[in-house]
């Protein structure tokens, strides 16, 4: 007797057939999505709440964001950056227009890892110095750089030794920060909401203290806005919340700011989908890098770029800071109405 194997059987068995292995995979089979929806091959549908991990602020397959990629598409995907674009200079356009005023230079390219990664290069190059500061239970990445400052050890410890020399700190401590920094330090790394530690504030305390020991020491303040950026907080960045309290939401640090970076790593909601990062940073530390110092071949292509574009003009052209503000709100409250004692803690 045959037995009759269903579409979504074969395609899981396509897949882990030649997979890595290196993921958990569900019995599901995602083929389409819209908005906050997707649906598996059986026709099932889902409320998808983790959204490519945090990539999708605007929902899945965003009709503008889709239009912009299928133009772009037709006219041109790739193009080194020795070769200025129409697309990429747009976007460096927008980009500029919502990231602190004193951030003028970016490197873009195609995740948070290889944003992290140009960080720290940047960040080594511009001081001189190569030991980090990076905080207990935060995640930077996977590639080698990046790992250096991931502090989960399962990530860590089957590699051996890494790349750069970093010292962990508890988050939110301010006693540690202060002993862990020194006339060594090239820079310091924060996530403003620590993701996979637990979806965790960091004080305005202790991002204004990063800022003065930063400064006190002559070390750069590199922010991880990966996860915590493009509205996702309820502001444009999440290390905006260490503002004074008449900071507005669209407030792009004018001069004096207490929590200042020199740095910011940015990839997930960039690009609504497409594969897109960017490190931005001040002029003086984009100056200390000489040519051909870093690179990267897909970085800054087209396609990318145009998504960027349109992801970034339909955020701000709807206040998608104030909405996320608005529905975050809502969503603590009527969770905080819920007696149950699998709820822990509602931020």
């Amino acid at each position: 007797m045959t037995q009759t194997i269903s579409r979504t059987q074969d395609l899981i068995a396509k897949e882990t057939k030649y997979d890595s292995g290196v993921y958990n995979k569900h019995s599901i089979v995602l083929e389409r999505g819209l908005g906050a929806k997707v649906w598996d091959t059986e026709g099932r549908e889902y409320i998808d709440c983790v959204v490519g991990i945090s990539v999708a602020n605007l929902g899945h397959s965003h009709p503008e964001i889709v239009k912009a990629i299928q133009d772009q598409a037709a006219k041109l995907m790739v193009c080194p950056q020795t070769y200025p674009n129409d697309q990429r200079a747009e976007f460096y356009n927008e980009l500029m227009s919502v990231v602190p005023q004193h951030l003028t230079r970016v490197f873009p390219c195609n995740s948070g890892a290889e944003a992290m990664e140009a960080a720290l290069k940047f960040a080594r190059v511009a001081t001189g110095r190569e030991k980090f500061v990076a905080m207990k239970r935060g995640f930077s990445g996977r590639t080698m750089g990046a790992l250096s400052l991931t502090y989960e050890p399962k990530y860590r410890e089957p590699f051996g030794g890494l790349i750069h020399e970093t010292s962990f700190v508890a988050f939110n401590d301010l006693e540690q920060l202060e002993a862990a920094i020194d006339d060594q330090t090239a820079a310091v790394i924060i996530e403003p909401v620590q993701g996979e530690g637990g979806v965790r504030p960091a004080t305005p305390e202790f991002l204004r203290a990063a800022r003065a020991l930063c400064s006190k020491h002559g070390a750069l303040l590199i922010f991880d806005e990966i996860q915590s950026g493009f509205c996702r907080t309820g502001k444009w960045w999440g290390h905006q919340h260490a503002c004074e309290p008449d900071c507005t939401s669209t407030c792009v640090f004018p001069g004096g700011c207490a929590v200042k970076p020199d740095i910011m790593t940015l990839a997930k909601a960039i690009g609504s989908g497409i594969p897109l990062g960017a490190m931005v940073m001040t002029a003086e530390v984009a100056d200390k890098m000489p040519k051909g110092g870093h690179g990267t071949t897909f970085g800054g292509n087209p396609l990318a770029m145009a998504a960027g574009v349109a992801t970034i003009r339909y955020m701000k052209k709807h206040d998608m800071a104030a909405q996320c503000a608005e529905l975050g709100a809502y969503f603590v409250e009527q969770l905080s109405k819920i007696e149950s004692k699998k709820i822990k803690e509602i931020l």
